[in-house]
C-alpha cells in the first residue's frame, strides 16, 4: 500500500550512469537531463560549486582548491562521495517542482558487464543514499539494446557494439541475456588521450582534453570519407612553453584515433569468435548496432563492416539509445524483472 502511495506521486527515473555524461530519464516525460559527468568541489568547504556542463567548463582552468573530478571511471564508480552527491543533484532537480516528502523514486541505473558484486553494491548505495527508495540495476548494453527496440526476447542473435567514454561493450544478446561479450576501456576517452599522444609526438604540443574531444567531433574519422578537413589545434608548445596554434587535417586526426578503432574492431571480431554458431547466422544475416558516443565517430559503421563482412547500422540518437532503455523499462516491470542484475545488497 505505502509502496503505491509513493510510485503515484514520486517520479520514477531511468538514469545512464555514463563515464562521459549521466543522463536521466523520467516516467512520461522522457529525457530531461544530459550533462557531463563531471563535478566541481571545493576542497576546502567540502561543497560542490558546480555540476555537469558548468563543471566542464572547469577543466584545466582552476586553482588549488577546487577540485573538478570525473567521479567515474569505465563506467564505475570510482569517487563515491562524489557521484553520491552529483546523483543526490540530479534527482533533487527533476523533483524541484514535486512533492517533498513523497518524492523518493523507483530508479533504474546501468552498470557496465563487467561489473563486480562490490561495484554493483556502490552504485545501489550511491544511488539510495541519493533519494531513491529502490534501485534496479542493469547492464549498459542490455538497456541499449531494448532502447534501440531490438528483438531482445526472441530466441535470435542480437549483436550490439555500445562505444561509450570509459568502455567499448560488445554483446550477443537473445532470450532477454547476455549470452557472450567482450569489454574494452578503448572508447571516447581512450580516442581523446590518443589525439592528446599525437599532438606531443608529432607537434610537441601539449592539447587539453577538452579540446582534444572537440577535434575528434569536427574532423575525426575512423576511414577516408574522401573529403580533406581542417581544424586549428591550440595547446601550449612543449619546448618554449608558449601558446601555439596550428592546423590539423581529418588524416592526420585518423592516424592518431587508428589503433583504438582497430582495438574495436578486434573485440568485435573476438565475440564473434566464442558466438554459437546459431547464433553467429542470425547475426551475419542482420547484422550488428552500434550506440553511444562513439558512433558519431565518421565512418565507424564502415570500418566495422569492412573488417567483419556482415551489415552495420548506427543506432538512432545513438547517445541516449542507453537511457531510452531504462524509460520503457519503467514502463514494463515484468521485462524489467527479467534483465535487473541481482541484487548485491542482498547477497550477505
Amino acid at each position: 500500500m505505502l509502496k503505491r502511495l509513493y510510485s503515484k506521486f514520486s517520479q520514477d527515473l531511468g538514469i545512464d550512469l555514463g563515464t562521459a555524461n549521466t543522463l536521466v530519464y523520467v516516467k512520461d516525460k522522457g529525457i530531461v537531463i544530459n550533462e557531463p559527468s563531471v563535478v566541481a568541489v571545493n576542497t576546502k568547504t567540502e561543497q560542490i560549486l558546480a555540476v555537469g556542463h558548468e563543471a566542464k567548463n572547469m577543466l584545466g582552468k582552476t586553482p588549488a582548491h577546487i577540485d573538478v573530478t570525473r567521479p567515474l571511471t569505465n563506467g564505475v564508480i570510482s569517487d563515491y562521495e562524489v557521484t553520491e552527491k552529483m546523483l543526490k543533484y540530479f534527482i533533487d532537480k527533476v523533483h524541484e517542482s514535486g512533492f517533498s516528502l513523497m518524492s523518493r523514486p523507483k530508479v533504474i541505473i546501468c552498470a557496465p558487464l563487467e561489473v563486480t558484486e562490490v561495484e554493483v553494491k556502490a552504485i545501489e548505495d550511491a544511488t539510495l543514499s541519493a533519494g531513491a527508495r529502490e534501485v534496479f540495476v542493469i547492464q549498459e548494453p542490455m538497456a541499449a539494446a531494448i532502447g534501440s527496440r531490438m528483438p531482445i526476447q526472441d530466441p535470435i542473435g542480437n549483436l550490439i557494439v555500445d562505444i561509450g567514454g570509459g568502455n567499448t561493450e560488445v554483446a550477443v544478446i537473445a532470450l532477454n541475456g547476455v549470452v557472450t561479450w567482450k569489454s574494452t576501456h578503448v572508447a571516447g576517452d581512450e580516442m581523446n588521450r590518443n589525439i592528446i599522444q599525437y599532438a606531443k609526438e608529432v607537434f610537441n604540443l601539449y592539447v587539453g582534453e577538452s579540446h582534444a574531444e572537440q577535434i575528434k567531433t569536427k574532423i575525426g574519422s575512423a576511414i577516408d570519407m574522401g573529403e580533406k578537413e581542417e581544424f586549428p589545434m591550440r595547446g601550449r608548445d612543449v619546448m618554449t612553453g608558449l601558446p601555439k596554434e596550428i592546423m590539423v587535417s581529418s588524416d592526420q586526426i585518423r592516424e592518431a584515433l587508428r589503433r583504438s578503432v582497430e582495438a574495436i574492431i578486434n573485440h568485435i571480431k573476438m565475440t564473434l569468435e566464442v558466438t554459437p554458431p546459431e547464433l553467429t547466422a542470425d547475426i551475419h544475416e542482420r547484422g550488428l548496432l552500434i550506440t553511444g558516443g562513439g558512433a558519431l565517430l565518421k565512418g565507424i559503421d564502415k570500418a566495422i563492416a569492412r573488417e567483419t563482412e556482415i551489415p552495420v547500422r548506427i543506432a538512432d540518437d545513438p547517445l541516449t539509445a542507453v537511457v531510452r532503455g531504462t524509460g520503457i523499462l519503467l514502463e514494463e516491470p515484468e521485462l524489467l524483472k527479467e534483465v535487473t542484475m541481482p541484487s548485491a545488497r542482498n547477497s550477505r
